[in-house]
C-alpha cells in the first residue's frame, strides 16, 4: 500500500509551509533519508526527507503551495501502483512562491524568528555599484523566483543589471526590465542610461508576505508593544581594535585555516568581546521568563550568542552556543560557517533559538548609531555602528584625528536598569580599547 507523505512540523512555531520547489520527480526512485523537497517555514527553507522505500507516485501539491502541517504532499508505493486519491484536505495555491520580491537592506530593528533580532550586516562590504552579470561562460546571479519570471517573460538575464547583493538579480530587476525593454539592451550595449533616470522608479505591485516575513512583523509587533524598551549608548575608541585586525589578517590572511591561518571581521572582534563583556557584567545575560507562580527573571551561566544575517526573504539570527568557551578564532570560524548555512537557507531551527544575548551590527552600511529591538525574552541587544575617522581631543589636549565607533543597548526595563546596560557598555568599551584581551581570552 502506498505511504502518503505529509507536511511536517519543521519548527516549533509553524503552522503551514511553502512548498518551494520538488527534488524529486513523479515516478523516480526514493529510499529513506533522500530530500524529496524544499519548505519555507516561518524561520528558514529545509528539505522534507522521505520515510519510505519505493517510487515517488504522485505529488500532490505544485511548487509555490501553501499547506497546513498534516497535509499531504505526495504518495510513495510500488512501481506501477496506482496512487491513492487526491487528499482531502486540499493545498492552498499559492500565484506564486510567497517569497518577498526585492531585497531590502535590513531594516535596523528587526526581531526574526524565535529569537530574531535585527540583523548585522554581512561580513563584506557593501557594494558601491551593482555590477553587471557576466555572460561570457559565467554562471549569472539570479534568484530562483527571477528566473522562473525571466522565462515566463522572455526576458533575457543577460540583458539585466542585477540590484541585489554583489549584482545579483531579483525579481523587480526583472519587472522591470520587461516594462521597458529599450532601457534593458541600452543597459546591456553599455549606451547612456540617462533616459531611464526619469520616471517611476518601478512597477507598482502587491508582493506576497512569505512566512518568514510574516514571523519578522508578528515577533516586532511582540516586542515592541510587550518589552519596555530603554537604550544608552557609549563612544568607543575604535584605533586599537582596527590596527590589530589590520595586523593580524596581514600575518594570518594567507595562511591556510586548517595551519593556523584566516581572516577576522570587525564582527568577529564584537562578538567576541560582548562575551567578555557579559562575563564581567553578567546580569546583563539574562532573560524575563513566566515561572509556574509568575514571572521569574533567569540568569544564564552560559553565553549563547545570537547575530543577525540578512537574506534576500529576511533576517536570521544564528546561535553560537556557549560562546563563553570559544576563542576569537573559534568563534570566528563558527560565524562564517552560520553566515554560510543562512545564506544557503540550511540552518535548523535549533540553530536560530535559545539565544541569551544578541548582538546587531550596521557598520558598514556607514550607519554611525541605532538601537536594536529587543530579542524576547533576553534582556538586552547590543548595536554597533560604523568605525568614523573625526576630531578627537587627546590625553595631551590636542586636537588630533581619531577613530571612533558608537556602540548601543536596548534594555528590557523588566529585567535590568539603565546602570546595568552602562556598566555593560563600559566593559565592553574597555575590552575593545584593549583588544589583545580579546587573544588571551
Amino acid at each position: 500500500m502506498a505511504e502518503i507523505i505529509e507536511m511536517p512540523k519543521l519548527s516549533d512555531t509553524m503552522t503551514v509551509g511553502t512548498l518551494v520547489k520538488w527534488l524529486k520527480k513523479e515516478g523516480d526512485k526514493v529510499a529513506p533519508g533522500e530530500e524529496l523537497c524544499e519548505v519555507e517555514t516561518d524561520k528558514a527553507t529545509m528539505p522534507v526527507e522521505n520515510f519510505a522505500h519505493g517510487v515517488l507516485l504522485k505529488h500532490y501539491a505544485a511548487a509555490g503551495s501553501q499547506l497546513p502541517v498534516g497535509a499531504a504532499i505526495c504518495a510513495i508505493g510500488k512501481a506501477g501502483e496506482a496512487a491513492p486519491a487526491a487528499p482531502t484536505v486540499a493545498p492552498k495555491a499559492a500565484a506564486a512562491p510567497a517569497k518577498p520580491a526585492t531585497v531590502a537592506k535590513p531594516a535596523p530593528s528587526a526581531p526574526v524568528a524565535a529569537p530574531a533580532p535585527v540583523a548585522p550586516v554581512p561580513a563584506a562590504k557593501p557594494e558601491t555599484q551593482n555590477p553587471k552579470p557576466e555572460t561570457s561562460g559565467a554562471r549569472i546571479k539570479a534568484s530562483p523566483l527571477a528566473k522562473k519570471l525571466a522565462a515566463e517573460k522572455g526576458v533575457a538575464l543577460a540583458d539585466v543589471t542585477g540590484s541585489g547583493p554583489s549584482g545579483r538579480i531579483v525579481r523587480a530587476d526583472v519587472i522591470a526590465a520587461a516594462a521597458n525593454p529599450k532601457a534593458a539592451a541600452s543597459a546591456s550595449s553599455g549606451a547612456s542610461p540617462v533616459a531611464s533616470l526619469s520616471g517611476p522608479i518601478g512597477p507598482d505591485e502587491t508582493l506576497a508576505v512569505s512566512n518568514m516575513r510574516a514571523t519578522i512583523a508578528r515577533r516586532l509587533l511582540e516586542s515592541t508593544n510587550g518589552v519596555p524598551h530603554f537604550y544608552v549608548e557609549i563612544e568607543v575608541d575604535a584605533g586599537p581594535l582596527a590596527d590589530m585586525r589590520e595586523g593580524l589578517n596581514a600575518a594570518l590572511g594567507e595562511i591556510p585555516a586548517a595551519k593556523g591561518g584566516g581572516k577576522f571581521t570587525v564582527n568577529d572582534f564584537i562578538l567576541k568581546g560582548a562575551v567578555e563583556a557579559l562575563r564581567r557584567v553578567p546580569a546583563a545575560n539574562s532573560s524575563w521568563l513566566q515561572g509556574e507562580n509568575g514571572p521569574v527573571i533567569q540568569r544564564h551561566g552560559s553565553v549563547h550568542l545570537a547575530f543577525g544575517v540578512a537574506i534576500e526573504d529576511g533576517l536570521l539570527t544564528p546561535v553560537i552556543r556557549n560562546a563563553d568557551s570559544k576563542s576569537l578564532r573559534q568563534i570566528a570560524a563558527e560565524a562564517k560557517e552560520l553566515i554560510g548555512k543562512a545564506r544557503a537557507k540550511k540552518l535548523t531551527p535549533a540553530e536560530m533559538s535559545g539565544s541569551t544575548f544578541t548582538v546587531t551590527n550596521l557598520g558598514m552600511f556607514g550607519v554611525t548609531g541605532f538601537y536594536g529591538i529587543i530579542n524576547p525574552p533576553n534582556a538586552a541587544i547590543l548595536s554597533v555602528g560604523a568605525t568614523l575617522q573625526k576630531p578627537v581631543v587627546d590625553a595631551r589636549g590636542q586636537i588630533v584625528v581619531g577613530r571612533r565607533m558608537t556602540i548601543g543597548v536596548s534594555g528590557d526595563h523588566r529585567v535590568i536598569d539603565g546602570a546595568v546596560a552602562a556598566q555593560f557598555l563600559a566593559a565592553l568599551k574597555s575590552v575593545l580599547e584593549t583588544p589583545a584581551l580579546l587573544l588571551l581570552a
